[in-house]
């Protein structure tokens, strides 16, 4: 991954090159888009070098867990779980309490790679995704380091 800046709001839903179908359609809908963000969230837990990610997270990941979800639902083409919830997900926003890093951003972009690789995740839409949610995670950034 390359460490530049992307101007592409956070937002942007994810755009499939299958025309017919949505990312949300082409990952296997909603049980594999829990499925995703549960590993996700187990990996954290599990792996020593994702600690500073779980750290940043408190206690307890069940919050965390489910806006996450509801967020991928809709940023993928699914139901806009998150945005019938709470709003405009605000993503820079509110995540501006949390200090996020060039080392956050990797250990998140290499957390949801391995994610998407235990759940099986077709390799060529993996490869797409993680290249968004690298470009994301590095728009979140709000410290140098």
């Amino acid at each position: 991954m390359n460490d530049t800046t992307s101007t592409i709001p956070a937002t942007q839903p994810m755009t499939p090159t299958d025309h017919t179908r949505t990312v949300y359609e082409l990952i296997g809908g909603e049980a594999r888009v829990k499925e995703l963000v549960d590993r996700f969230y187990d990996l954290m837990d599990l792996d020593n070098d994702l600690k500073e990610l779980r750290a940043a997270h408190g206690p307890s990941l069940e919050n965390a867990r489910n806006r996450l979800f509801w967020f991928l639902c809709g940023w993928m083409g699914g139901p806009d779980h998150y945005v019938s919830q709470f709003g405009h997900p605000r993503l820079r926003m509110r995540h501006m309490p949390f200090a996020i890093g060039s080392q956050e951003r990797d250990q998140w972009v290499l957390c949801m790679g391995r994610a998407m690789q235990d759940v099986g995740v077709e390799p060529g839409l993996a490869e797409r995704l993680l290249a968004s949610f690298f470009n994301t995670a590095d728009w979140m950034r709000n410290r140098n380091t």
